[in-house]
């Protein structure tokens, strides 16, 4: 175990209290209660009982950020795997934690960087932008005036992440020797596709790489766009992209008034997802509404409304409506996904 100092301790003995304490829970009720009052009197309960404790895991998760706010979101859709109640319960878990101070931030940056923050920037906003269990966001502008949005890694993250694997590693231990999970789930294989995940996404390189080609995908498709990457300003723990302006695909009342249907905006969303996945075969795996944007074009010559924009221009599109065009923004590629020919 990387927990050498005395917080890392902490956090490994509070993240392995909390699971010891939600086993030896679902043991008491599975094999002692179940026993004395009867299965069917037990089941009954058995919802109530499972949301308490994803009620309880999220709040922990949110409090303590790093690995668990990612493995709450990494469980709540492996819907096979655990109860609808639990699954339910994480689904809105947000990656959503407050900001580091931004002198941590501006050393990362410099030490990454190799230079003193105002030779790489004309400006530099120190207040985050946006802020989430591995790293925050800063907008900023290049010298050459190119606006910009800066991801930093948190300092100190991997060996948090170091740490919380560690514990949920002994936690997957202790639930390997209950054979009704066992049989139910490999948990060694799911950890450690969380784990490589993981890693994964604290690589910066990585996700930009991964960023591009997603783009060069759909580099055809006038309806989706990808931030495009500075890698001047780029490393392993500092990403600067394109700053894109765009509405948050659930804000729904700034979508409508923007003039964009919000059924040719869902209707694009699953047809880039079908393309990602069955003829790209590489796909956006983390596409909760902090990732995905909606880019309002300008109305086409002839005023408002008309031609469908579910593919503006591009002839490939027939739908119904008349809405303003747009675009789909992919923000954050940490996390993708990729489907090879074995698995067909």
């Amino acid at each position: 175990m990387k927990a050498s100092s005395p917080p890392l301790r902490r956090r490994y003995r509070r993240i392995l209290t909390f699971f010891l304490r939600a086993i030896l829970t679902l043991l008491w009720w599975d094999l002692l209660v179940r026993r004395l009052l009867g299965a069917r009197w037990v089941n009954r309960l058995a919802r109530n009982r499972y949301r308490r404790i994803a009620r309880q895991f999220r709040t922990l998760a949110v409090e303590m950020g790093g690995v668990l706010i990612k493995l709450g979101q990494f469980l709540s859709v492996h819907v096979e795997l655990l109860p609808t109640e639990v699954t339910q319960e994480l689904a809105g878990l947000q990656d959503e934690v407050p900001a580091e101070a931004f002198a941590e931030i501006r050393t990362i940056l410099e030490e990454d960087l190799q230079a003193p923050l105002a030779q790489r920037f004309r400006r530099f906003e120190e207040q985050a932008h946006a802020a989430a269990s591995l790293g925050q966001v800063h907008r900023a502008c290049l010298p050459n005036g190119a606006e910009v949005m800066v991801k930093v890694q948190r300092s100190r993250i991997r060996e948090m992440v170091e740490t919380d694997l560690a514990a949920l590693h002994t936690v997957i231990g202790w639930l390997q020797r209950y054979p009704p999970i066992r049989r139910r789930a490999d948990l060694e294989a799911l950890f450690e596709e969380f784990r490589r995940t993981l890693f994964e996404e604290l690589d910066y390189l990585t996700e930009g790489r991964n960023a591009e080609q997603f783009a060069e995908n759909f580099r055809g498709d006038p309806g989706v766009r990808v931030p495009a990457v500075h890698w001047s300003h780029t490393t392993r723990r500092v990403l600067t992209l394109e700053d894109v302006t765009a509405i948050k695909i659930t804000d729904y009342a700034a979508i409508e008034a923007a003039g964009v249907s919000r059924q040719e905006v869902a209707q694009r969303l699953m047809e880039t997802y079908l393309q990602q996945i069955f003829r790209d075969g590489f796909f956006h795996a983390d596409p909760h509404p902090g990732n995905l944007f909606v880019q309002p074009l300008p109305w086409p010559e002839g005023g408002r409304g008309g031609e469908s924009t579910l593919r503006p221009k591009d002839g490939r599109g027939n739908g119904r409506g008349g809405g303003r065009p747009f675009r789909l923004v992919f923000v954050d590629f940490g996390m993708v996904g990729r489907v090879t020919p074995e698995m067909w």
